[in-house]
């Protein structure tokens, strides 16, 4: 079971996501809407994976991946994408996320890429 802070501008992706991962039974222990917001619960609930959203206002998720390594690079990010956005998939990873999965979520993948991260 992880401890997951789930990352997206969009209240129905989040609400999609933790519904995912709780009835696989991790445990959703925060939600941000913005880069900011996740940086700062990142360091509030130090969770076991985030799920970062790329595209947001503020700041986006490949600087809040940044911001969020500086302060624990031993943090677990699962970057989170729309179709057609490879290069920023890339660039994400590159930023120290450690997976990703596109939307629209399918749970299958969704849970698979936390079990991955995990190990």
């Amino acid at each position: 079971m992880a401890k997951v802070l789930v990352v997206d501008d969009a209240a129905f992706m989040r609400m999609m996501l933790k519904d995912i991962l709780t009835k696989a039974g991790h445990e959703v222990v925060g939600e941000a809407a913005n880069g900011v917001e996740a940086v700062e619960k990142y360091k509030e609930l130090k969770p076991d994976v985030v799920t970062m959203d790329i595209t947001m206002p503020e700041m986006n998720g490949i600087d809040a991946i940044k911001e969020i390594k500086k302060f624990d690079p031993n943090a677990t990010v699962i970057v989170c994408s729309a179709m057609g956005q490879q290069a920023m998939v890339i660039e994400a990873i590159q930023a120290g996320a450690k997976d990703f999965i596109v939307k629209p979520f399918q749970a299958a993948r969704v849970i698979e890429a936390i079990q991955k991260v995990l190990k």
